[in-house]
């Protein structure tokens, strides 16, 4: 019986020792890169998905170029079935035509201007009727640190063509890219396919950084990680579910990641006669099908 208790009294020792290493190093990855604040006053009615393993979670990418806050340059939305351990990523045009509660129709990417986080949300499940329960609001120059922090070689990535944005020179071809070259990989629409090029970039660029991470990370520097992640964007993603779902990326645990570019194909036109200027009209209905049908697959 001495033999038992002891034995109980070494694992939960154990126990406290592994917790309290976990937590001591999320605190000290997050205060070495704490550059952006999660404001708790800020109002976001997060929404539960009908199942309870999934998670959806708002992703913005914001260039405010010193405003206090601009339209939303890159608008996805991660899913991740904690069950089934699929990743999945919508990537929504910035010059998607919809409707924006409270003031009319308007291209999407102006919702985070008129109303912030929760107006983008608002307009996600009136439009598309989906549920966004957490979000992550990161500026360029955050990203670019981040991946500089977490990639300090660089992320690998096959460039589909040569580009060249905000001086900075692509070339076709597999290649590393630190922070800012990823970004102007990722940001670059200034040709014939405009946003559509750009948003399959930016998924290939999301993919390339998920599957990465698994070779900068192992289970003991997970919570140092999370915690320098966490120090560069705005969230109200739970600590605990980012190690969780961290961990599941750290193991190799997780599917490749399905993505969905909306508009999807045959849904949409385009349309310069708006107050809005050049916009992207698209059937909602046939969409938010799309999306559905992506999510429950």
């Amino acid at each position: 019986m001495k033999a038992v208790k002891r034995g109980l009294l070494i694992l939960l020792g154990a126990i406290v020792l592994v917790e309290g290493y976990f937590a001591y190093s999320f605190v000290h990855g997050y205060e070495s890169t704490k550059t952006a604040t999660t404001e708790a006053s800020i109002e976001f009615n997060g929404e539960e998905a009908p199942d309870v393993n999934d998670l959806n979670v708002l992703i913005i990418g914001s260039d405010s170029r010193g405003e206090d806050r601009g339209r939303s340059d890159s608008l996805m939305v991660a899913h991740y079935d904690q069950s089934k351990k699929t990743p999945k990523l919508i990537s929504i045009m910035r010059d998607s035509y919809v409707d924006i509660p409270g003031y009319g129709m308007d291209k999407i990417n102006a919702a985070y201007s008129y109303g912030g986080i929760e107006l983008v949300r608002q307009t996600l499940e009136e439009n598309f009727n989906l549920p966004i329960q957490y979000y992550v609001v990161i500026d360029f120059d955050h990203f670019k640190d981040a991946v500089d922090t977490l990639f300090p070689k660089g992320v690998t990535i096959n460039a589909e063509k040569d580009l060249d944005l905000d001086g900075v020179f692509i070339e076709k071809g597999k290649q590393k890219m630190d922070g800012n070259t990823l970004l102007q990989y990722a940001r670059f629409r200034k040709d014939e396919e405009g946003d559509f090029g750009r948003v399959r970039r930016q998924q290939q660029v999301m993919q390339a950084i998920a599957e990465q991470i698994t070779n900068v990370t192992s289970l003991t520097k997970l919570p140092r990680t999370t915690g320098k992640l966490l120090g560069y964007v705005e969230t109200n993603v739970p600590e605990s579910t980012m190690i969780s779902v961290g961990k599941d990326f750290a193991l190799g645990n997780t599917e490749s990641i399905e993505s969905l570019s909306v508009p999807v194909d045959g849904s949409w036109q385009f349309n310069d006669y708006t107050e809005s200027g050049s916009v992207i009209e698209l059937d909602a209905q046939q969409n938010t099908a799309a999306i559905e049908e992506f999510l429950t697959e």
